[in-house]
């Protein structure tokens, strides 16, 4: 089984840290799960980096394998303990079965001096349906890569991501979306909110190929600048070579809205706690669909402590 997926899906000719990623791997989790299976519990991988004061890099790498039929959530977590520098290349190969359901998440928390590249590939069989949620909170400049195959037609895949910068963090999210069978469906949102002169990089990639038809894909770039010195580059693309197809893209680059503050604070509610409301509200949008209670939970947590520390700012 092994040797049948470990790094058949995952590019090494063309992306050159998988390429890294393969020929240093040391360890990581590979994880089957058979058909017909309902595993009732979430699976957690826990990656936690305390490198000493040393400069050191690893590349843990996973395999997935989820059988015809199966069900499985799946949580993947990268941390740091020490605010040092160090490098973290991961790699995630998925394998979804004929039928099988699948609910990934993966959350950053690196060091803010760390260096976090990482990709997750997906492999999805007829009927399949995978949803994965990307929270980035932590490491200083960050690449995150999401690379999905519809493999058999009838499929569907839900694409969330939500990213937190501050200070001098760099957050770089790519994504690629291979419609390569009939009658599938994606449906895609990343949100950003970028502070201080935090830079965020956005670039999401559809194909439609000439044979898959009846696809329906959607993507969405939101982007919440909180600073006059955050940037943002965002690209989302579509490439269809199909003629029955249902597509969308689109982005949008902002502040928060006036009027909103405007009424909050005609409300009684003071200046920088209605701009934390606000911002608690466009993040939410994404945690809210966090289905692992203390996952959200945690996450609720966090955009709390920033709507706390907006306020002490100010």
């Amino acid at each position: 089984m092994v040797q049948a997926h470990l790094a058949q899906h995952a590019d090494i000719e063309n992306q050159p840290f998988i390429a890294l990623k393969t020929a240093f791997f040391q360890d990581g989790c590979f994880l089957q799960i058979p058909p017909n299976t309902v595993v009732e519990k979430p699976i957690y991988l826990v990656f936690v980096a305390r490198p000493g004061g040393k400069a050191i890099a690893t590349h843990p790498r996973n395999l997935i394998v989820v059988g015809k039929n199966s069900r499985l959530q799946l949580v993947e977590i990268y941390l740091g303990l020490e605010d040092n520098r160090y490098f973290t290349n991961a790699v995630t190969e998925i394998v979804a079965g004929e039928g099988s359901a699948i609910d990934h998440y993966k959350l950053q928390r690196e060091s803010l001096s760390a260096y976090h590249i990482a990709a997750t590939q997906v492999s999805m069989q007829r009927g399949s349906n995978f949803k994965t949620h990307f929270l980035s909170l932590g490491g200083g400049l960050v690449r995150n890569e999401v690379r999905i195959v519809f493999d058999g037609e009838g499929s569907e895949a839900t694409v969330n991501g939500l990213y937190l910068a501050g200070g001098s963090q760099h957050m770089d999210n790519f994504t690629v979306i291979d419609h390569a069978q009939p009658r599938c469906a994606s449906h895609e949102l990343y949100k950003g909110i970028l502070d201080g002169k935090a830079h965020g990089v956005f670039n999401g990639k559809i194909f439609v190929r000439q044979d898959a038809q009846k696809t329906d894909a959607k993507q969405t770039n939101k982007v919440l600048l909180l600073s006059e010195d955050a940037t943002i580059n965002t690209k989302p693309q579509l490439e269809i070579f199909a003629d029955d197809v249902k597509c969308t893209h689109g982005a949008t680059v902002g502040q928060l809205d006036a009027e909103a503050l405007f009424y909050l604070r005609s409300r009684g509610i003071g200046l920088a706690e209605a701009r934390g409301l606000l911002t608690f509200a466009f993040a939410n949008d994404i945690t809210s669909r966090i289905e692992i209670e203390p996952l959200r939970e945690q996450m609720e947590r966090v955009l709390m402590t920033r709507h706390v520390k907006m306020m002490n700012d100010e």
